[in-house]
């Protein structure tokens, strides 16, 4: 499919969590029609926008992408071959949400049904987070005006607000899902500055 032609419900009139899952919905069935040969062809564009976007970085955090997000296993490994300390979401204790450092694709590891592959080695909170230069983080949609429509746990929104104020925010989404409409929000959702697209950075209004 062309991500160019992707048409959402019309969600003026539904309250916030209605409309979020409605977007959600058409999102995650946009992105199953996308075929492999496709999503490699992205893969190596974002490579080159996310290296340039990081390129005064030290330290970034990224994700493991699942089948339906844009493909991440390259884009980490190019990150660490640029000589990045490269953060990634790992299980925590008790089940909790936490960083791992970047050890190599060899050293991911899925430890759990239904979630992507994690590094290994010690789990840290949210406080690592005042290392890091740049975050690269995932959504299902970004609007022009800085608004980021994810899963639905908030864990994102949570560590956004623990970032230092330099720290570079792009979400990563595919062509047709930065969008000119806004996005529903409440009072847990943070904008991100950034939408990173397979060729290029966007700015948000933010």
């Amino acid at each position: 499919m062309s991500g160019d032609a992707v048409k959402y419900p019309n969600i003026g009139a539904l309250p916030p969590e209605d409309a979020k899952q409605q977007l959600r919905a058409q999102c995650r069935q946009y992105r199953r029609q996308r075929c492999a040969q496709e999503k490699s062809r992205l893969a190596l564009q974002w490579q080159k926008t996310v290296l340039d976007f990081t390129a005064g970085a030290h330290t970034v955090t990224c994700f493991v992408s699942t089948s339906g997000e844009p493909p991440t296993y390259g884009l980490c490994k190019a990150l660490a071959d640029a000589g990045k300390t490269l953060l990634l979401p790992k299980l925590g204790p008790g089940l909790t949400r936490s960083w791992g450092y970047f050890r190599g694709l060899d050293d991911l590891v899925q430890l759990a049904p239904g979630r992507p592959p994690e590094p290994g080695g010690a789990a840290f909170d949210n406080d690592i987070l005042s290392e890091v230069d740049a975050m690269i983080i995932p959504a299902l949609l970004v609007s022009r005006f800085g608004e980021r429509l994810g899963q639905g746990g908030g864990w994102y929104d949570r560590a956004l607000k623990c970032i230092r104020p330099d720290t570079a925010v792009g979400a990563m989404v595919f062509p047709g899902e930065f969008v000119d409409f806004h996005l529903p929000q409440d009072d847990m959702d943070v904008p991100v500055p950034y939408a990173i697209l397979p060729t290029r950075a966007e700015k948000t209004a933010v």
